[in-house]
């Protein structure tokens, strides 16, 4: 039997077994090693050598940073901005929470923390207003996975560090596409609402003074995607960089201006994002390691290969890799799996007259959808431990929001422009 059937015989078992996806591809490519007679150093060396960026140390701190904002009153001021701007649309706080979900990962680049930072809120008092718990569970499940798409985002920094590429260009070609991807959203939220009949209860008249107070309540959250962007985009500083600033920032508001942080909850955040990042560093490292297997036993080549084989042409060739980007998000966590598929069919990609940084947003907005299907989707477990209802009874409403999602994904898929417009403007 060889070393890669081996490998992956290895994984599929422990991924059966329920372990961390860190344990699983750890596990599965230290018994690959043995097996193949590799020094277990090596994958140690392997394992540090993947965690050994400067561009990754962005992640802890845009992870601290939304933490800071989570709990330094920003959420909530922007959920209160949102309403303003949505709420009399039918369905009222279902466009609340998308909008606020939109707005909020632009602050912390994370699906489960915009998850469980706007559905704390808005799930409870969705449920107070009428609407079932399950079906504001399943919204709040597909709609944290907005996460990942608008900038920052923790998966494309991964895939820039894998690719490559620059982080910038890719946190520019990620805004668009977010902004079709809640748009989506909220149209069929809106489909379901006036079938079902809920909310009806919830819809407020639009006033143009509570927009006008809401968004000077929320302008110092409104901010921080300006400035981190805008750092980036004029060369200020780099994304790493912008992740310190961000953590700053937030730190500032949230203890000077908003007045809701104190020195015993900043250190439990910072214990907690220590916590939070080392479990992302090692599964980053040890998806490092389990590629370089891929490569050093040529499987990488075989099956970048295939893929060349079986695309006749760009578009079969994103249909083939969005549906298996599809499958692996069931299964695997967002960066594992872009560290993953990354070196596999980039190049075949390129070879094919595909940008890297369109290929990788594609990508991380596939996989970034993973976190809402079962049965390892994270938000799923979030949203539904927030609503207090079995993670089963929100699938049914999670399904067509799905499903909602991955149109948009087609719809950037077939027209790259979309994704590569402010790339363009800012990077061309």
């Amino acid at each position: 039997m060889s070393t890669g059937v081996i490998l992956f015989i290895c994984l599929f078992v422990l991924l059966l077994g329920g372990l961390p996806i860190a344990a699983c591809i750890g596990g599965a490519t230290l018994i690959a090693f043995i097996a193949s007679g590799l020094p277990i150093m090596n994958f140690a060396s392997k394992v540090y050598s993947s965690i050994n960026s400067f561009t990754l140390m962005a992640i802890p701190f845009f992870m601290f940073a939304g933490s800071l904002m989570a709990n330094g009153g920003m959420s909530r001021r922007l959920i209160r901005f949102a309403s303003s701007l949505v709420g009399w649309v039918t369905g009222g706080l279902v466009h609340v929470m998308i909008l606020a979900s939109a707005f909020f990962a632009a602050l912390s680049g994370s699906a489960p923390a915009t998850c469980a930072a706007i559905g704390g809120m808005m799930i409870p008092e969705m449920k107070k207003k009428g609407f079932p718990a399950e079906f504001s569970a399943g919204v709040q499940c597909v709609a944290g996975t907005i996460g990942p798409i608008i900038p920052p985002s923790i998966p494309m920094v991964v895939y820039a560090v894998s690719a490559g590429e620059s982080v910038g260009e890719m946190f520019a070609g990620g805004v668009i596409p977010g902004i079709i991807y809640a748009a989506m959203l909220m149209v069929v939220s809106a489909i379901i609402c006036k079938k079902k009949g809920f909310g009806e209860e919830s819809k407020v008249k639009f006033d143009s003074h509570e927009v006008w107070l809401a968004f000077k309540d929320s302008i110092w959250a409104l901010l921080v995607p300006i400035i981190i962007l805008g750092g980036i985009y004029s060369g200020i500083f780099t994304p790493t960089e912008a992740g310190a600033v961000a953590s700053a920032y937030g730190l500032f508001a949230g203890t000077f201006i908003y007045k809701e942080l104190n020195f015993k909850e900043i250190g439990k955040l910072l214990i907690d994002t220590a916590a939070n990042s080392s479990l992302v560093l090692l599964i980053i490292g040890c998806a490092g390691a389990f590629t370089w297997f891929l490569n050093m036993q040529g499987i990488t080549a075989s099956i970048g290969a295939w893929f060349a084989a079986v695309s006749s042409s760009k578009f079969i060739f994103m249909a083939l890799t969005i549906m298996l980007l599809l499958f692996m998000g069931c299964f695997m966590e967002c960066c594992a799996s872009v560290l993953m598929i990354t070196p596999v069919l980039l190049p075949v990609a390129t070879s094919l007259g595909i940008d890297p940084v369109y290929f990788g947003v594609i990508v991380c907005m596939t996989l970034s959808l993973g976190m809402a299907t079962p049965p390892v989707g994270e938000d799923l477990y979030i949203a539904a431990t927030i609503a207090g209802i079995k993670f089963e009874q929100e699938v049914k409403y999670v399904i067509p929001l799905v499903l909602a999602a991955i149109i948009a994904i087609l719809i950037c898929t077939a027209v790259p422009g979309i994704v590569m417009f402010l790339p363009g403007l800012f990077f061309g």
